[in-house]
């Protein structure tokens, strides 16, 4: 992306610049879900089901939040955080003056992505009298800085640019199955679709800035990047329990019933072929790039379970 396409298509499409604030409609009476319920892994759990309706609904209410609240943290405490480097020169990536400024912007949407995720958790909560269940973020935000200060021992920096590269190059199905599912509320399909065209550009931009940073990596650092990247792809498409725990058993399940609910839920070798999904742009780039050529590197990604085949195949 040169800067003039930059500045020309950002100030004129970007969503901060041109999507009007999203609001709750009278929606909340009608039938609408709040969350497709394919993408609520123990909505149809028989003890779930045997809920009564209205907690069933706190739950799937709940789980928006969950999702909502991930992506409030996720974007402006790890996305803006390596961003924030790129764009003011200090990620030790020698990077031209546009992708500088195109850092700037990606910081602006992404600070816009957190508000507009937590305005609507408050619209929602606020209309529903469903409380969201609190969320610590850091117990998963310093599960994937350990992946990094072990494979990149005293370079926080640069784990953290892996971070993000990573995460901004995965594609879930939350981003691509909301927005075209009509039975949920509308302003939930809305910012997840404006969410979703901005990610374009995203995933484009930290495409480009890893192709600079591999770039300018030396030989043995390359080996420590390539090994570092499976875990970190598997901590960032891991589902975090915790919330979903919590909102079980303030649903009203036994700790027993809830650690049930989730066994079942979260069956690992369906968790094992949706990580691979997600992962496949993430791969094709590492694979395009030369990562996965590098020694070492293709078994760690086998490994990690990101790669199915014999190891030689290129599978």
């Amino acid at each position: 992306m040169t800067p003039d396409s930059g500045e020309r298509d950002w100030y004129a499409k970007a969503g901060v610049r041109r999507d009007p604030r999203r609001l709750l409609r009278d929606e909340l009476h009608t039938g609408q879900l709040y969350f497709p319920p394919a993408l609520v892994p123990y909505g149809g759990h028989p003890l779930v089901r045997a809920l009564p309706a209205g907690t069933q609904e706190a739950l799937a209410a709940r789980h928006l939040f969950q999702y909502l609240g991930f992506t409030t943290h996720f974007e402006t405490q790890v996305v803006n955080r390596a961003t924030h480097r790129i764009a003011t020169g200090g990620s030790g990536v020698d990077s031209t003056a546009g992708t500088r400024l195109d850092a700037f912007r990606i910081y602006c949407d992404e600070g816009y992505h957190a508000l507009y995720s937590f305005d609507v958790i408050r619209q929602i909560s606020d209309a529903s009298g469903i409380e969201p269940v609190p969320y610590d973020f850091t117990p998963f935000r310093e599960r994937l800085d350990s992946i990094g200060s072990k494979a990149l021992p005293g370079q926080p920096v640069l784990a953290q640019l892996l971070q993000v590269v990573v995460f901004e190059t995965l594609v879930t199905a939350i981003l691509n199955d909301v927005p075209k599912d009509g039975r949920v509320l509308g302003v939930v399909r809305q910012i997840v679709r404006d969410h979703a065209r901005d990610e374009g550009w995203h995933h484009a931009f930290f495409s480009g800035f890893f192709r600079e940073l591999w770039a300018q990596q030396p030989p043995s650092q390359r080996v420590r990047v390539a090994r570092c990247l499976p875990g970190l792809i598997r901590s960032s498409l891991l589902p975090d329990l915790r919330p979903v725990r919590a909102a079980l058993a303030i649903a009203g399940l036994s700790a027993a019933q809830v650690e049930d609910v989730v066994r079942d839920s979260y069956p690992r070798a369906e968790s094992e072929r949706g990580m691979r999904a997600a992962a496949r742009h993430a791969l094709r780039l590492f694979e395009e790039t030369g990562v996965l050529a590098v020694d070492g590197a293709r078994d760690a990604f086998h490994a990690a379970g990101l790669l199915t085949g014999s190891k030689g195949d290129g599978s």
